[in-house]
């Protein structure tokens, strides 16, 4: 087995953040006086020190030629781990070793000089590279016709929107044969077209080439396709490092029980088999103590793709025969019937409101995973199902 290209081992980045004491009750007198004593001593604002973690003994191994998905909610410590490979931080604990060149589209903007045009930008971050005035030629067409920039090739890129800047960005970083490309978020800038590119672009150099991707998205769609293995961050820390298919369910949270702002959502699929086979139903239940909320509620629930893709929703107060009237409710259960979704894994979102016209006093993203079967349906029908699926809502009472 060839030997690691990147080993990280024990990885901490330690920030000091400096918080300003919150003034303290002042009447008239006090204001007048402080400003008095001003004009004999200096005065400056009290500060408290806070010691944050945003990479605490962070450890894995990424051999040559993988494709590994960086996920995360917000704060998890992705975009300070990619600065860290890249060299742009440098950390406060622990060992980095990378075998090879690289090259990192972090954000809009990366590697460019804003004074410089696209063609003169093209060649400085080959140079950074390491790359010779001849390498970088024999590429140069096939980055600009990737890009898709070339009316625009001598004009200098601080006048480039910020799509066109991700275009050529991405473009030159992935085509100078660095070893290890890390590209964050920045893709998100792009349009659809551009990202499918892009990512048919790092599936082929990394396939082909054997080029190793690190890659962070909040578009689970886009690591799903792409990614080959993940390494979910929390807080700083790994939680988990593995297939993309293992990891996902985990960066979601998803399973088919949920608890949250004391709510308590459970999935309970009806057929006797115990799937949400094609043409069964699901017992969906949200639950909460009993006087929580006054009659008149409502009760609203979302199914999407893992990918982020909305297949359907449903409202309680537009539900034949629905009454949330009663003030002894505690929980509404919806039943769905699987219309033909098979074989992908879906996700819910779910909210409660006190009343139609208010925001919702309890929202749950990413609130259960469900895994839908595919007895019930033959593989040549798929075609002819429509995705609208049938459900019943009811009130619970205590």
């Amino acid at each position: 087995m060839a030997a690691p290209i990147i080993t990280v081992e024990n990885l901490a980045k330690r920030y000091i953040l400096r918080h300003q004491q919150a003034p303290r009750y002042t009447a008239l007198r006090d204001v007048l006086a402080d400003k008095a004593r001003s004009l004999f001593r200096s005065s400056s604002p009290q500060f408290t020190r806070e010691e944050f973690l945003a990479l605490d003994d962070v450890s894995f191994t990424i051999n040559p030629g993988d494709r590994v998905g960086i996920i995360g909610h917000n704060g998890a410590g992705k975009s300070t781990l990619l600065k860290v490979l890249s060299r742009i931080v440098e950390p406060s604990k622990g060992r980095i070793v990378i075998n090879g060149r690289v090259a990192s589209l972090l954000e809009v903007g990366t590697g460019f000089h804003p004074e410089l045009t696209g063609r003169e930008n093209i060649f400085l971050n080959g140079s950074i590279l390491g790359m010779s005035r001849r390498e970088i030629t024999s590429k140069f067409d096939e980055i600009v016709a990737f890009a898709e920039v070339e009316r625009f090739l001598d004009t200098p890129v601080k006048r480039y929107s910020s799509g066109m800047y991700v275009r050529l960005a991405f473009a030159v970083a992935a085509h100078l044969e660095p070893e290890v490309l890390i590209v964050d978020e920045v893709l998100a800038v792009g349009d659809s077209d551009f990202q499918r590119k892009s990512i048919g672009k790092m599936r082929e150099i990394s396939t082909g080439e054997g080029r190793t991707i690190l890659f962070v998205s909040h578009n689970m769609g886009a690591i799903r396709t792409f990614c080959d293995r993940c390494i979910l961050l929390d807080r700083g820390k790994v939680q988990m490092d593995g297939l993309t298919e293992a990891v996902l369910p985990k960066y979601f949270g998803l399973g088919k029980k949920a608890e949250h702002q004391g709510l308590k959502v459970t999935a309970t699929p009806l057929d006797p088999s115990g799937e949400w086979v094609v043409g069964s139903s699901v017992a969906i239940e949200i639950t909460w103590e009993p006087g929580r909320y006054a009659p008149g509620w409502h009760a609203d629930i979302a199914c999407y793709t893992m990918e982020g893709q909305k297949i359907f929703a449903l409202q309680s107060h537009t539900m034949r025969g629905f009454s949330s009237a009663q003030g002894t409710s505690r929980g509404v259960r919806f039943e769905v019937v699987n219309p033909g979704l098979v074989d992908h894994d879906v996700r819910l979102d779910v909210g409660l409101k006190p009343s139609a016209y208010v925001p919702y006093d309890a929202l749950i993203e990413n609130a259960l995973q469900l895994s839908p079967g595919n007895k019930g349906i033959e593989e040549n029908r798929l075609a002819d199902v429509i995705l609208v699926p049938k459900a019943v809502c009811n009130a619970l009472h205590a």
